[in-house]
């Protein structure tokens, strides 16, 4: 069940679904393509072109996300002539051994290093890391040690941590996804011909419980790419829950066929209750599980490391308490705030990243609050700001990386976007 009065994207994946086809939709909806290739760029890749064009497929206009790796000179020529093509983002550095593919670790720590909100670095930390989980098991590889080959190419890296960044960008609190598209016969890959979907493909979506509808095509209509994005942000899986529109994007795939539109469709809005209505204040509320465990043998970094994770994986709130258990003993009850349909998930995080032995959990009421997402400029740095019916609150990470680049005082940023945020809102 979707709460009411959050921000929610629908994804339409019964075209099937790709890395730069997410991202592209995202875009197409309203996401800021330069701000998306800042966050790519922050990870320090060279190699590579983002551009985002306008194109058509079986007639429906959408957004195409072309990630051009190593450039050539002709690619240069083309770019002139297509005068309508946004250049988002161009770094090309001949000399980087690794626009092949690299190891997971890898990636993780280029996204440990990189200059990027916590959310966004969080988002695709969480994609990479069940990428890599779902691949070792297939391929009897410890995951920290995993060679994405095709996932890890400089492509894909853009494709996870640009559509993360634009999700990010848009506010968005929830997503729900379709049943997602797969084809049939083979594809090739680094590791040979394989079947089409691919294994990884199919062990995300068995691991995530999502449904699958079937489609008479040869075409790897859905990716491991694609199927990492949804399975790791959404919190459920069918058809669109009620909302209140507010954007709508389509995100092109290369191939423009004859019998069907290729494009992912993102559908983005406030969740609605029953009724249309998006508060609940005299109503039931919304049920919401607290999954609790107390913890008294990780470190401080440990259960922040596990807090940071539960919320990229779909918690609407985590939170730590210390108390003193039996013998004495200093430990931290860790409470997880989840929607009924993540529980499962969440309980399987909370004791893969804590080491508990035990969880337990019971149903609440929540009755969530009108609010509104926005993005304002303070000296040009995006500061993210949630609008509710008595309160502003900037987004904290967004605030810290403005005053970075700034280099002014966090508080001062903070005041600056409360007011642009008050001003453009009339209040």
């Amino acid at each position: 069940m979707t709460g009411a009065g959050r921000r929610v994207a629908w994804f339409n994946a019964q075209a099937g679904v790709a890395g730069d086809m997410t991202m592209a939709a995202l875009v197409d909806a309203g996401a800021d393509p330069d701000l998306v290739a800042d966050a790519v760029a922050a990870l320090g890749v060279g190699g590579y072109a983002l551009m985002f064009e306008r194109v058509q497929r079986c007639g429906v206009g959408a957004t195409w996300a072309n990630v051009v790796v190593h450039r050539e000179p002709h690619a240069l020529r083309a770019d002139a002539e297509h005068p309508d093509r946004h250049s988002a983002h161009d770094r090309h550095d001949p000399h980087d051994p690794h626009t092949g593919h690299r190891p997971v670790g890898e990636i993780l720590e280029l996204l440990d290093h990189a200059e990027l909100p916590h959310r966004i670095r969080d988002l695709a930390a969480a994609v990479f890391r069940r990428l890599a989980e779902v691949e070792g098991a297939i391929h009897g590889t410890e995951p920290h040690d995993v060679e994405l080959h095709e996932v890890g190419a400089v492509d894909s890296i853009v494709d996870v941590v640009g559509a993360c960044a634009a999700l990010v960008s848009l506010g968005v609190d929830e997503v729900v996804c379709s049943p997602v598209a797969l084809g049939v016969g083979s594809i090739r890959t680094a590791h040979g011909v394989l079947p089409n979907p691919a294994p990884a493909t199919v062990a995300l979506l068995a691991d995530a419980g999502a449904p699958t509808v079937g489609l008479d095509t040869t075409l790897e209509t859905t990716t491991p790419t694609g199927a990492a994005l949804m399975t790791t942000w959404a919190r459920s899986f069918g058809a669109m829950p009620p909302l209140v529109v507010d954007a709508v994007g389509y995100g092109a795939g290369t191939a423009d066929l004859a019998d069907r539109a290729n494009v992912v469709q993102v559908v983005i809005g406030q969740a609605a209750g029953s009724h249309g209505d998006i508060t609940d204040h005299d109503g039931a509320g919304t049920p919401v599980m607290l999954l609790e465990a107390n913890v008294d043998d990780a470190t401080g970094e440990v259960l922040a490391h596990a807090l940071a994770q539960l919320l990229a994986a779909g918690a609407h709130d985590a939170w730590l308490v210390p108390i003193v258990m039996k013998k004495g003993r200093p430990a931290h009850t860790v409470s997880v705030l989840a929607d009924p349909s993540r529980a499962a998930d969440l309980r399987e995080l909370l004791v893969r990243e804590t080491g508990t032995l035990g969880v337990r959990a019971r149903e609440l009421r929540r009755w969530p609050q009108r609010r509104s997402m926005t993005t304002v400029d303070v000296d040009g740095q995006p500061v993210g700001v949630k609008i509710g019916a008595d309160r502003v609150k900037v987004e904290f990470d967004d605030a810290v990386a403005a005053a970075s680049a700034l280099d002014v005082p966090v508080r001062t940023v903070i005041e600056r976007a409360t007011g642009l945020a008050r001003r453009d809102a009339g209040t």
